[in-house]
């Protein structure tokens, strides 16, 4: 049974050297699947052109290719089916995995896996740091939103995709990795080492901002089991006396399609949490669902640029229904729904199959979710997550640099 996806206009949400992709794309069954398909497809049997040209490629080829050694037929077919793919132009979201890949995305989707827990893409021919995994060696090494990494272990990078940088930065939990990193604010560069680690996921925190009883709720990511770790904190903090909360989505890669829709009905009365888009325009309603216990409270939500996928939908969402003041800055704009079809040899296709919109029929695909009260973090400034709050004290805060936190707890404070 095929999973439905979301993903974002570039990420590929690899935990870097884990290689654990939440590569949220689709797949189509029925293309190449193996090397030998093409060599056996007769061409005058009415075969389109273009598998006329690739198996005449094919066989000249294996006949005169002076390196006999590289000819490894499971890889060039591996690197056909990349190839169609990426002509498609949907950088970052349609994509081909490999058998291993394939595992390994389904351990990222469960929240576990090994690495150093930094989602990746591609933009502009650079390898991007979207975001780095809420307690993972990459957050606790330093590395944020924005970064670009030009080299692994001082090889230059450059002209290498994605999965060749990903595949270089992977490795032996325990084992390190020296990264080079620009900050594309300053473009300061600075060496980074990361001890990569198996990485458990905490999809959901939270705690009072010190001094109030605004419940700071933070969501990490959209993978299995979200919903009911969120509905596990929404009861513990209003059992605490909450009298307002501030949803943290802010470098949340997103997720899985079903979880947005449950974690979103928790905050409406009703309508629609999104609307999807098929490639002929129909139109799909997808509802809010039926919930026993809805929050009720005060709320604000933060979001920046390393909000995506299933974030924007709950933050489309909550802003359309006026549920919910978004403060930060403008997410990163995700737009489609990715479906996921196994290939015979265990490897996968996945190919976007439906844009999706907000209730109120807003476009997310490559603008993103502007927020209601814009704030940006100041250079070097660091989001205070729940995490963090415990040790702090009212003052501390204050002084923490987290102007998107302040603002939104000022907010609910005056609300």
């Amino acid at each position: 049974m095929p999973r439905n996806r979301l993903n974002r206009e570039g990420p590929y949400r690899f935990t870097l050297a884990g290689l654990a992709a939440l590569i949220l794309f689709s797949v189509t069954a029925g293309v190449i699947a193996d090397r030998q398909v093409l060599a056996a497809f007769d061409p005058a049997a009415g075969a389109p052109l273009d598998f006329k040209l690739m198996a005449q490629a094919d066989g000249l080829i294996e006949q005169h290719y002076v390196d006999r050694s590289a000819i490894r037929p499971r890889r060039m077919t591996y690197a056909a089916i990349s190839g169609m793919v990426d002509s498609l132009g949907d950088t970052g979201h349609s994509s081909f995995l490999t058998p291993a890949m394939v595992h390994m995305d389904e351990e990222m989707l469960k929240g576990r896996f090994h690495g150093i827990g930094a989602e990746v893409r591609m933009r502009d021919k650079q390898v991007v740091i979207v975001a780095p995994l809420d307690g993972s060696p990459a957050q606790k090494a330093g590395l944020r939103a924005g970064d670009v990494i030009f080299r692994v272990d001082g090889r230059d990078i450059a002209g290498e995709s994605l999965m060749q940088v990903v595949k270089s930065i992977r490795g032996p939990v325990g084992s390190k990795v020296r990264l080079s990193i620009r900050e594309p604010r300053s473009d300061r560069i600075r060496n980074v080492e990361v001890v990569r680690a198996v990485i458990h996921e905490q999809r959901v925190s939270w705690h009072f901002v010190p001094g109030t009883r605004i419940a700071d709720v933070r969501i990490a990511a959209f993978s299995e089991g979200t919903a009911r770790s969120l509905r596990q904190a929404l009861d513990a903090l209003r059992a605490a006396g909450a009298r307002a909360l501030v949803l943290d989505l802010r470098d949340d890669p997103g997720g899985l399609l079903t979880q947005a829709v449950s974690v979103a009905s928790e905050f409406l009365k009703g309508g629609d949490v999104l609307i999807e888009k098929d490639s002929r325009g129909k139109l799909k309603h997808v509802p809010v669902e039926a919930v026993k216990n809805r929050v009720r409270l005060p709320m604000a939500l933060l979001v920046n640029a390393g909000t995506a996928s299933a974030a924007e939908i709950v933050s489309g969402a909550l802003q359309d229904a006026k549920r919910a003041l978004v403060v930060g800055e403008k997410t990163f704009g995700t737009g489609t729904v990715l479906q996921e079809f196994g290939l015979p040899d265990g490897s996968a296709l996945m190919l976007a199959v439906r844009e999706w919109l907000t209730p109120e029929g807003h476009t997310i695909w490559h603008k993103g979710i502007e927020p209601n009260v814009k704030v940006a973090l100041a250079a070097g400034a660091a989001p205070v997550y729940p995490g963090n709050l415990e040790a702090l004290s009212p003052a501390q805060l204050a002084a923490s640099r987290d102007a998107q936190l302040l603002k939104a707890v000022a907010l609910l404070k005056s609300g």
